[in-house]
């Protein structure tokens, strides 16, 4: 029912900021709640941030927060993750992820996923 493409990957260097996009179909995209996951070479995937489908909330793992931020325009069916201060342990491929209704932690609560673009950090 929700088809998601994540975009706006790409290489930048320690300290420098990206922004990435995740576009989503269908018309009741409000009533979702989004998440960012990432997963590096050789590692399992990991939660990065959610916002909720309500009150748009949003969660981050530890090693994120001050530095990225998560943000939804449902006119547009659209999910953004600014992320800024990046460092090499950010690079990863990047997945967006939508579940109906309450926002989680978990991976397994979630039912689309999108095909993931790649992060990559420089130092």
């Amino acid at each position: 029912q929700v088809h998601l493409v994540e975009s706006g990957g790409g290489l930048v260097q320690a300290g420098g900021s990206l922004k990435l996009s995740c576009a989503a179909s269908g018309r009741t995209f409000s009533n979702y709640s989004m998440a960012w996951f990432r997963q590096a070479p050789g590692k399992e995937r990991e939660f990065v941030g959610a916002i909720s489908y309500r009150a748009g909330n949003t969660y981050y793992t530890n090693s994120v927060k001050g530095r990225f931020t998560i943000s939804r325009d449902n006119a547009r069916n659209m999910m953004y993750l600014q992320m800024n201060s990046l460092k090499p342990e950010d690079t990863a491929v990047y997945y967006c992820a939508a579940v109906l209704g309450l926002a989680s932690m978990k991976e397994s609560n979630y039912d689309y996923w999108g095909q993931g673009t790649q992060v990559t950090v420089s130092s």
